[in-house]
């Protein structure tokens, strides 16, 4: 399926969806730079794709920045909030307080 997605992005059949899929794609492979690529590029062409952002958040988790995940997930909760899309911001809600529960855990030694 991959290979089928990025002959489609090399022959300019580019779009936030097929971005997406890509950056899924990548994410599902543990390619997490090159779904940070991908998913970038799925929210700044469709800067209202609440799926593109949770997943772009994840991308900058498992590439290790999870300052990162946490800058993209509150622009990801605003956009979805100001779309009516509530349950994407509930997801991204719940990954922020799970990221910032696991700092302070560390942060206190526990």
């Amino acid at each position: 399926m991959r290979r089928n997605l990025e002959a489609m992005l090399a022959r300019g059949q580019d779009s936030a969806l097929l971005r997406f899929t890509l950056g899924d794609e990548c994410l599902k492979a543990d390619e997490a730079a090159a779904a940070l690529e991908h998913l970038e590029q799925a929210v700044a062409l469709d800067p209202d794709y609440s799926a593109a952002w949770r997943q772009f958040g994840k991308a900058a988790l498992a590439d290790g920045d999870p300052q990162r995940a946490l800058r993209i997930w509150d622009q990801g909760i605003k956009r979805a909030e100001r779309r009516g899309d509530v349950q994407a911001a509930k997801e991204m809600s719940v990954f922020v307080r799970r990221l910032g529960k696991a700092g302070s855990d560390r942060g206190s030694g526990g």
